[in-house]
């Protein structure tokens, strides 16, 4: 299904496999480009016989009813002739034009026919067609015998014997796709693989309906530039804006990919995806319906302005100086311009990919997704359903995020694996101690987890992908899905000159989000400088929404900084949901808070990590309930059940807290750990910049008692 315009128009594209013809039909397709030929050569196959019986007929030939037929037909008007020399010099003629036809046609259907001199003898006073062999007799004796047959009917079925190989080549080869190695012969796609490889739709088809000058033109259909059009229609009602997406699907929202959608016991279509938010409410993936998007065609001429859609178009350049967009038509390769009044660049991210898959991509890419958008979506859902084992590969917010929902969806029918370098889910942004228990929480979702370990190895083996990893153990997993991080797309800085930061990536802008003149960023793609925690870039739904909605109101005339601290969120199962704020960063010294029952009720415990601390702060006692950060848990990998068993050495509850990143004393960074709604405070500490003497005093503004 797909959104071509204002209205639904359901599109059915049958795959690859339905559209080729059957081996025997295309055979008989290939003969029949060649079916004039053929019919001219058994013309001259037919002819060929009647001259051999005309001219060696056990009569005399000049006698012969079919030679006196012939002879009146071709000499009628030439007069009278001697009837043996003429019968002998009419065969020859016969002969030699037949050879002559049947050489000519075969020829485009790659046929020799070889002529050879028959070893009869010749009469020399009969005169010959030069460089025409054909087979003559004599008639110096009066007891007559026919001379030795030609082999022109040999060499004919010669003939054909060749073009019967030609075409069983053709068929063979480029039908079945010949191969001696039958294991490389082609086969038929599966659907998951027919999904995966199908094209993307494009809307408009033709370059022709592009307006030549717009007055927004926002590239890319993520959630920033939803926040940009919307920010951008409420400064300005009339306002025209076209969205240009490399995708086939209008915006929608990214993260219940990894969560919600998976509680769904099937998969709707794409163009109606909904999920079931925290409250139990239904509601739809995307912001807004097909219907509310003009068609492109239209917008140009309407006075009321609107909001449209392209869709699988992609931008090549942008040239500031002109204000001037160039797209590229995939059908011709060629460019074609767009002028603007205003722009925003919105491409967002895209996920990175591990140097031993991109080696052996081409064989394993069938089985093998990298996890973004609605079509990975569709392909990893379908390829599960044939799969009895899943491996993940990676342990941050996506990889863990989907760990968890997959398996919570499909224990205990089908294995979940989930493998990373670090000690424990999350590790590069919570504290190991806090890593290690989520991760005893996430195999209770049913993943077999397998921490400290990369992947060294990848094959295809048995249909299956097997990937070694540097503790020599092997995984073997029918769908691999590859979940280790995100790179900003910025392949238009470039060709279009644009300033990229090297160390963090995206475009670089200033505070008001503007790269250059009447050129914005937003979302995952802008480098920005934030007055309190310098120069970031921040992959996360909030930044988008917030900075996409600032960037939309400054194309419409407002110049406003972007202060806006964004926050992020992860579901890891029902016992682990938390909210974060500011720079989260394990490499960071961190404080942290959290409340655990005992028998004379709530206590509040304080426990700082060992890892990485300032040297300004002192080390605290832990409290004698808690073991230190260090002995929560031991690890223990089993080679033979390929997974890893996250013992605790007591009984420690990390279940609700604080935690606190420092950066010179001060505090960068907050996590509410199944804390919720008290995202303002986190705000307001973050504003503030104080540094404090006791943290345990800051928690207590969080109510950590309170629901």
């Amino acid at each position: 299904m797909a959104i071509l315009n204002s209205r639904s128009v359901e599109i059915v594209r049958p795959s690859a496999d339905c559209l080729r013809p059957a081996p025997w039909l295309q055979l008989i397709v290939r003969v029949n480009c060649f079916q004039k030929e053929i019919a001219m050569l058994f013309r001259a196959i037919r002819s060929a016989a009647r001259a051999d019986r005309l001219c060696w007929s056990t009569r005399p030939p000049h006698s012969h009813p079919g030679w006196q037929r012939f002879y009146a037909a071709t000499y009628k008007k030439k007069g009278p002739a001697d009837p043996v020399n003429s019968s002998r010099k009419t065969s020859d003629l016969f002969r030699a034009k037949t050879s002559q036809d049947i050489t000519s046609i075969a020829s485009p259907i790659s046929l020799k026919i070889v002529q050879v001199r028959s070893s009869s003898s010749q009469n020399t006073s009969h005169a010959k067609p030069p460089s025409v062999p054909s087979a003559t007799f004599s008639s110096n004796s009066s007891n007559e015998k026919p001379p030795e047959k030609s082999n022109l009917l040999r060499n004919i079925i010669y003939g054909l014997v060749i073009a019967a190989a030609s075409l069983g080549g053709v068929y063979y080869f480029d039908v079945l796709g010949g191969n001696k190695d039958d294991s490389k012969k082609r086969k038929p796609k599966s659907e998951a693989e027919t999904r995966k490889s199908r094209p993307i739709i494009r809307n408009p088809i033709s370059r022709d309906a592009f307006p030549e000058k717009m007055q927004y033109v926002l590239i890319g259909g993520g959630t920033a530039s939803f926040a940009a059009f919307r920010a951008i229609k409420s400064k300005d009602p009339t306002a025209k804006v076209l969205v240009i997406s490399a995708e086939d699907s209008i915006p929608y929202m990214r993260p219940p990919l990894s969560k919600e959608i998976w509680q769904q016991k099937d998969l709707p279509p794409a163009d109606i995806l909904s999920f079931r938010q925290w409250n139990g409410q239904e509601r739809s993936l995307f912001y807004e319906p097909a219907d509310f998007y003009m068609n492109i065609n239209e917008l140009g001429s309407s006075e009321n302005g609107g909001v449209a859609v392209a869709t699988g178009w992609r931008v090549s350049r942008i040239e500031p100086l002109t204000s001037t967009v160039f797209l590229k038509d995939p059908t011709t390769d060629e460019e074609f311009p767009i002028e603007y009044n205003k722009c925003l660049i919105a491409t967002g991210s895209m996920p990175k990919n591990l140097p031993v898959f991109e080696k052996v991509w081409d064989a394993v890419s069938s089985q093998t997704i990298l996890y973004r958008n609605i079509r990975d979506l569709e392909n990893l859902w379908y390829q599960i359903q044939n799969a009895k084992s899943i491996a993940i590969v990676g342990g941050g917010f996506l990889g863990s995020e989907l760990a968890c929902s997959l398996g919570r969806k499909y224990m205990p029918d089908k294995k979940v694996f989930q493998m990373f370098k670090e000690p424990g889910n999350m590790g590069r942004v919570l504290p190991e101690y806090l890593s290690k228990w989520t991760t005893n929480k996430v195999i209770e979702e049913g993943v077999t987890v397998i921490p400290d370990v990369e992947v060294q190895v990848v094959q295809k083996v048995n249909n299956q992908v097997l990937m070694k990893l540097s503790d020599d153990s092997i995984v073997n997993a029918d769908v691999v899905v590859v979940a280790v991080g995100s790179e900003p797309c910025t392949q238009l800085a470039e060709p279009s000159y644009l300033e990229v930061e090297p160390n963090i990536g995206g475009f670089l802008v200033n505070a008001e989000l503007e790269a250059r003149s009447n050129l914005y960023v937003a979302g995952d793609a802008a480098c920005f400088y934030d007055p309190i925690l310098g120069r970031r870039r921040v992959e996360h739904h909030d930044h988008a929404v917030v900075s996409g909605r600032l960037a939309g109101e400054n194309m419409a005339g407002s110049m406003k900084p972007y202060k806006h601290q964004s926050m992020f969120w992860s579901d890891l199962g029902p016992d682990v949901g938390y909210e974060a704020i500011g720079i989260i960063d394990a490499d960071l010294p961190t404080v942290s808070v959290f409340t655990k029952d005992s028998e004379s009720g709530k206590k509040q415990l304080e426990e700082r990590s060992d890892e990485k601390k300032s040297d300004n702060i002192q080390k605290e006692t832990v409290p004698e309930v808690l073991s230190s950060p260090s002995e929560i848990s031991s690890i223990s990998v089993s080679e033979k059940e390929e997974k890893t068993e996250m013992k605790s050495n007591s009984d420690q509850d990390y279940s609700k807290g604080i935690i606190f990143y420092l950066k010179d004393d001060t505090v960068v960074g907050i996590v509410l750990w199944n804390v919720f709604n008290r995202m303002h405070i986190a705000r307001q500490v973050l504003t503030q910049r104080k540094k404090y003497a006791d943290l345990n005093e800051l928690a207590k503004l969080f109510n950590l008692h309170e629901e």
